[in-house]
């Protein structure tokens, strides 16, 4: 595997764990709760979200396998996420496994949800996958300021 990669990943786990451990400081209630300017979506249902585009790039799309989205209903708390999110964790280490020498080889990924085939590289799919993840950490950390908490800095360095 290339050891870049992993230790990316590693910096990326850390930071998700600030983010999760700041998450589960929450009120249950509000981890779970609609927020209006957010479409209605809660914390929860964001990072069910992010852990089903990792489990959708790279497990369907890179590693075509047959994959079923989370449903956020089925993740009831700070808990569940982090149970979600082991899984991802077991996914990208196949991920990397497969294609630990063809990062950078351009090659055609069937995206069935969408009849297309892309060539792209792996190294596109997770980087994709990271920086959404990244995207949505930050709307998470928005939303829960928006129900009247202080994050915490949830950064790759953090102070």
């Amino acid at each position: 595997m290339n050891t870049a990669f992993q230790g990316q990943y590693e910096l990326i786990l850390e930071a998700r764990a600030a983010l999760l451990d700041y998450c589960a400081t929450l009120r249950p209630a509000d981890f779970t709760a609609p927020v209006p300017v957010f479409n209605n979506s809660s914390m929860r249902d964001l990072l069910v979200h992010v852990a089903g585009a990792y489990t959708v790039w790279l497990g369907e799309v890179g590693l075509r396998r047959e994959v079923q989205r989370p449903a956020a209903s089925r993740v009831p708390d700070v808990a569940a996420v982090r149970a979600l999110f082991t899984e991802v964790d077991a996914l990208l280490t196949d991920f990397m496994r497969h294609y630990a020498s063809r990062w950078q080889e351009p090659m055609l990924f069937d995206f069935s949800r969408q009849a297309k085939t892309l060539t792209l590289m792996p190294l596109q799919l997770f980087t994709h996958v990271v920086t959404h993840e990244f995207h949505h950490k930050g709307q998470v950390l928005s939303m829960s300021r928006q129900l009247g908490y202080m994050p915490v800095d949830t950064d790759v360095i953090r102070f």
